[in-house]
């Protein structure tokens, strides 16, 4: 217990309590358009200036609303905080919070791949990286919490926001989450676990619809990141999910955000409100009669601040304590939770400073000596930015096109072929923002994928046809991209998204998809190019998997780039040219078919192929899939024993060597297969993981310590079982593509494990 923090809660009045629990969003009224949902509708004038003598919890976005120098913000931000420090009794600072999804979202900064491209990668020590680079230039600004990571494992990949998780299984979403998280505490920054808990389960794919699923669903497949996350990253914040579980929206759900969180799990921090989620208990749930009633529900559940502006937590909340409504009590248990938080931050010292460390020095009287100072966006950030882009890259298909051999002239064609928009997800600062604001520089060098293929093959004759748009549907151009396909030695197709918010583009908030056809008049356009008969790799710079139709079977060779940021085009144009060696793995599943949704991998029997139904679900590339441009092999998996208790432990390993010509990075994936289980469970589940960097030649060992507990699943009572019977253990290059496996046998009485089990199995490579 912080005696400083009992001192203040018994010091306040009622006011100056509730003020530390919610935020304010000064500017949002005039951004230049929506960037979160009915933020216009919900849009009240707030005086500031009446506010701050009670104090302020939160600043919302003072670098995210709007296109601004990233000195001349961190200076605003800084007098913004001396003048609520000066204004209040306490001279309690706010806490400034930032979205950063794909880096952090102020103008000038950093655009990193999206979170979908850092699952490919396999590589959760590099996506730590880049969480301390962005947390460390958060902090430079004066900015002390970050909205991300999204832990929302993709259940169908029609809704819009796939772009933001990392993938399709829980395992890999858990670990390359976590590594995130500890990079931005690393820097001193709060990270923010979202969106707890569902959110991508929702019926037909689309946004912030309801969510029918079971218990085993939830606590077998959609829990286990958010409990990896909390228990070993340092986390110390979790937002809400929007939607409802079986009609019990998550933002008044107690079992949710306190029995489960708080008391189960042991999570200390604070939890924040998605964007106007508590009004929305009245405003879209119906399950408010009043914004007194709306924020009594969200305060009991166990939210304990209101963002992004104040709402329900303001006047109302005050109305239902003096009514009786409300206990004080729950007031306070928030209020401790975010002194706290403060007081670790350094916010409750006495000589903490308003000035953050990026103007440490200089002169702050005049604001337009100051623009261009800072830099967000220096070469160690783009060189990280490169290498995620790069191992991320996914080579789903090659049939000895790729890497190009000097071509003459080469023909790139598509509507993401010369657009730097290609290269960026919904929650990009220039996407996010600058796109809203007409005449407005980036911020930020982002080549694009036509000018990348221009530098990668300086020799070579490139020409360029849009051919049609990502989702107009116009057909008048394909004939011109044919003429250009036709007298060229090889084609570059550019396909895929354009991201956007709420239908303004074809991937990010708000923008789901019926079905998982290209947008537009793209397949067409595929289809056109492809019947020419030059070789022609299909490159796809999209935030979701697309059926690809004739590309399948008829391309030369087929890219996947899930919105590789700034340094994407550059990165595409290596693996194009074999700079790169591919070493992506697909995070999602590609369809081979674009109406079979939802979809996944992590299926029951019944969930795959069946004589029963004329509807095949079987991907065209299965999740983990991806390609080199050099071979490894792999020994046989071996197991220390075959023969363990259910609380046992076994030790799988195998060998890899790198028998091709380059070097290049090998994916050993580990599944689980339980044959005879008390519920329908996976096929095929993914327990671990390893990436391996090879030279040629050179072999390492790769030994994966699995304790029992990891194959624990929720059984017909709801609790979670180990019990005795078969598993298979087995390496796979995919989830599709098993090598090699161990059969084992578990022995002893069925035994239930709780939160305190293992998680993730230990791994060496040697």
């Amino acid at each position: 217990m912080s005696v400083r923090v009992e001192e203040l809660i018994a010091a306040m009045t009622l006011p100056e309590k509730i003020a530390q629990l919610y935020g304010v969003w000064v500017g949002a009224s005039d951004s230049g358009g929506d960037v979160a949902p009915h933020q216009h509708d919900l849009d009240d004038t707030v005086d500031l200036d009446a506010l701050l003598p009670a104090g302020l919890g939160q600043l919302t976005r003072p670098f995210g609303t709007r296109p601004i120098d990233a000195a001349v913000g961190a200076l605003s931000l800084a007098r913004t905080q001396q003048r609520i420090r000066a204004a209040s009794r306490h001279g309690i600072p706010a806490l400034a919070h930032e979205e950063c999804l794909a880096g952090f979202a102020a103008w000038g900064a950093t655009a990193y791949p999206v979170p979908l491209s850092w699952g490919a990668t396999f590589d959760p020590e590099l996506i730590e990286q880049m969480g301390r680079r962005i947390g460390d230039d958060m902090r430079s600004v004066g900015v002390h919490q970050g909205l991300a990571p999204v832990l929302d494992v993709v259940r169908d990949a029609r809704w819009g926001r796939v772009e933001e998780t990392i993938g399709e299984d829980p395992h890999l979403v858990a670990t390359v989450a976590t590594a995130y998280v500890r990079g931005v505490e690393s820097a001193g920054v709060v990270a923010t676990l979202k969106h707890f808990v569902g959110y991508s389960a929702s019926r037909g794919g689309r946004n912030l619809a309801p969510v029918s699923i079971g218990r085993r669903e939830l606590n077998d497949v959609l829990l286990p990141p958010f409990e990896l996350a909390v228990r070993e990253s340092g986390v110390r914040s979790v937002m809400n999910s929007y939607t409802d579980l079986d009609g019990v929206p998550t933002a008044a759900d107690r079992s949710l955000l306190t029995e489960l969180l708080r008391e189960t799990w042991g999570f200390e921090g604070t939890v924040v409100a998605d964007y106007f989620s508590v009004a929305f208990l009245k405003l879209l749930h119906g399950v408010a009669e009043s914004w007194t009633d709306a924020a009594a529900q969200a305060l009991a559940a166990g939210i304990d601040v209101e963002l992004p502006t104040v709402k329900t937590f303001g006047v109302p909340l005050m109305r239902g304590v003096e009514s009786g409504v409300i206990d004080v009590a729950l007031i306070d248990r928030a209020l401790r939770r975010v002194l706290v938080q403060k007081e670790q931050l350094g916010l409750l010292d006495p000589d903490w400073s308003a000035v953050p460390p990026a103007l440490a020095g200089a002169s702050l009287d005049d604001p337009e000596a100051l623009r261009g100072s800072i830099d967000l966006d220096p070469p160690a950030n783009r060189a990280l930015a490169s290498r995620i882009a790069e191992e991320a890259i996914v080579l789903v298909r090659n049939e000895g096109m790729l890497p190009l051999r000097a071509p003459s002239t080469i023909a790139v064609i598509g509507p993401n072929a010369d657009d730097p928009y290609a290269m960026l997800g919904c929650y990009s600062f220039p996407t996010h923002v600058v796109s809203q604001h007409p005449g407005v520089a980036l911020g930020i060098e982002i080549p694009t994928l036509l000018d990348a293929v221009r530098t990668e093959f300086p020799s070579a004759v490139v020409e360029w046809e849009r051919g049609t748009s990502v989702d107009g549907g116009e057909l008048g151009g394909i004939v011109d991209a044919v003429a250009l396909a036709a007298r060229a030695d090889v084609v570059v197709l550019a396909l895929g998204d354009r991201a956007g918010l709420f239908g303004r583009g074809t991937s990010g908030e708000g923008c789901d998809a019926e079905t998982l056809e290209l947008p537009g008049a793209q397949q067409q356009l595929v289809d056109a190019v492809l019947e020419v008969g030059v070789p022609t790799a299909v490159v796809l710079l999209a935030g979701r998997p697309y059926a690809l139709g004739s590309a399948v079977a008829r391309s030369g060779a087929i890219v996947q780039v899930f919105f590789a940021g700034e340094e994407g085009a550059a990165a595409v144009a290596g693996v194009l040219s074999g700079r790169v060696n591919p070493s992506g793995r697909l995070p999602v599943s590609i369809p081979a078919g674009s109406g079979s949704q939802p979809t996944t991998y992590l299926a029951a029997p019944l969930g795959r192929r069946t004589d029963v139904s004329n509807v095949d679900p079987t991907a065209a590339f299965p999740f983990g899939h991806g390609l080199s441009y050099t071979a490894f092999e792999w020994s046989p998996l071996a197991a220390s024993t075959t023969s363990l208790a259910t609380e046992g432990a076994v030790t799988v390993s195998l060998e890899v060597t790198c028998s091709g010509p380059r070097a290049g990075a090998d994916i050993v994936q580990l599944y689980l297969h339980d044959p005879v289980a008390e519920v329908a469970r996976p096929v095929q589940k993914l327990i671990g993981y390893a990436r391996v960097a090879l030279e040629p030649g050179e072999s390492a060992t790769v030994e994966f310590d699995v304790p029992a507990d990891l194959f624990a699943y929720t059984g017909r009572t709801l609790e979670r079982i180990v019990d005795a019977g078969e598993i298979v253990l087995s390496a796979g290059r995919s989830s599709a593509d098993l090598v090699s496996g161990v059969t084992l046998q578990l022995s002893g009485p069925t035994r239930v494990v709780d939160h305190t089990r293992a998680l993730v199995p230990g791994v060496v490579v040697l």
